[in-house]
């Protein structure tokens, strides 16, 4: 959606699809039991969930755009999936339990002779 300010200068505003708000007790329980489309009322479009305006500078609209075009996705879907990988990125929960992920499948069984160095190493240095 493009709409002109009061000064004659664009904006640009999309409306972004978010799952974390679905309306009736059906969808929720639909989407919990992995279902593609909702059971419940009817929705308008391929998804549901909780529509939000947004406002974005001209040249990022554009940009997310010409992605969407390139990949053939919904612009929608392209707006969801870049605000889920940031929530990812940025929720500290999220990355504390992926950094946990990567402790659990790198670590090793004791080894006493690295455990001794890394003891010697680490009392060597200036904290």
């Amino acid at each position: 959606m493009i709409s002109v300010r009061a000064d004659g200068h664009q904006k640009s505003a999309v409306f972004v699809w978010s799952l974390g708000h679905v309306g009736s007790a059906a969808m929720r329980a639909s989407l919990a039991a992995g279902a593609g489309r909702a059971t419940g009322p009817k929705t308008r479009g391929y998804t549901f969930g909780m529509k939000t305006a947004v406002s974005l500078p001209d040249d990022l609209f554009a940009a997310a755009e010409r992605i969407a075009r390139r990949l053939k996705k919904p612009r929608s879907r392209v707006y969801s999936e870049a605000i889920r990988e940031y929530v990812a990125r940025h929720d500290p929960d999220v990355v504390a339990a992926k950094l946990d992920e990567v402790v659990i499948k790198l670590a090793a069984p004791d080894d006493e002779f690295v455990s001794a160095a890394a003891r010697r190493i680490l009392e060597q240095t200036d904290w």
